[in-house]
């Protein structure tokens, strides 16, 4: 229970992240890049930060006046750092999280309709149309879905805005996971049919419509499985796709986007809290799992 509420609370900030930012993703403050976490002190119940200095510009040294307290507003907050431009490392997070989980979100729900329709049809008339159906997921299930991703969408144009580059994504996503699904559904649908109810209703002159949509139910428990097990696939496709350069630009700032510049060794080295996002990316996936591990554990 702990865990959903936790992937619960992550939906929940990356819906309402501007209310959590403290600055715009976009936004550049000058003599901050890389600028170190705010620090953020007291007075009694009175927080403020001390004004921080750029006083070597090559090697990248901030130090804290002291001499005089900033009340908070009044200074850049950064309580994640800045990046090489002087952006807001949290406020780019937190903006990130409602494209990265936002894409994840459609495509899962996108490939959980469509995988249990082709399932459910398949595994409900059966005969030719359950053998095509069924080959073309084959084939599919084939090709690995990450090179399949990554194929489709370098074929396609790699500049396009960051709305374009959201609709794609969970299209290509969706198209890349449906398979699975329906091979599972389609599974379960025709184990299901051989019931003496089902048999019954289609005895009675029940069309393969009124059939399926009494044997879906039975694909519940798998389903919920899915999706649990989709978000943290999915995810971290969405990071590795942008962190390619084939994904969101820039200035979306989504997971995979921000990893890209985490990903400079010296950067690591110099400025530690760029990999926030993967530990970002990490968590949630972990989440999802222990969700995943649960049901499972529980069907």
């Amino acid at each position: 229970m702990k865990a959903i509420a936790l992937l619960a609370a992550a939906a929940v900030i990356a819906l309402v992240a501007p209310a959590f930012a403290p600055n715009s993703p976009t936004a550049q403050f000058p003599d901050r890049a890389y600028a170190p976490p705010s620090r953020i002190h007291f007075n009694g119940l009175t927080p403020f930060v001390y004004r921080l200095k750029l006083v070597n510009r090559v090697a990248r040294t901030y130090v804290e006046d002291t001499s005089a307290p900033v009340a908070l507003g009044a200074e850049p907050l950064l309580l994640l750092g800045g990046d090489a431009l002087g952006r807001d490392v949290l406020s780019r997070l937190l903006y990130g999280a409602r494209w990265s989980l936002g894409v994840t979100a459609i495509a899962v729900l996108a490939a959980l309709l469509f995988g249990a329709f082709v399932g459910g049809l398949a595994g409900t008339i059966g005969g030719r149309a359950d053998a095509a159906l069924m080959g073309v997921s084959d084939w599919l299930l084939a090709v690995p879905g990450a090179y399949l991703v990554l194929v489709l969408r370098g074929a396609l144009p790699l500049v396009i805005s960051a709305g374009e580059t959201f609709v794609l994504m969970a299209a290509l996503f969706a198209f890349a996971a449906w398979p699975h699904v329906a091979r599972g559904v389609r599974g379960i649908v025709s184990a299901e049919r051989r019931r003496d109810y089902v048999e019954a209703a289609r005895a009675s002159g029940a069309s393969n419509w009124r059939l399926m949509t009494e044997l879906l139910p039975a694909a519940r428990g798998f389903l919920a499985v899915e999706i649990v097990l989709l978000v943290p696939a999915l995810l971290v496709a969405e990071a590795t796709v942008s962190y390619l350069g084939l994904g969101f630009p820039d200035e979306a700032a989504s997971w995979g986007t921000l990893l890209r510049e985490a990903a400079n060794v010296r950067v690591m080295s110099e400025a530690p809290w760029l990999l926030a996002t993967a530990a970002g990316v990490f968590v949630v996936a972990l989440l999802a799992q222990m969700v995943g591990r649960r049901r499972v554990s529980s069907a």
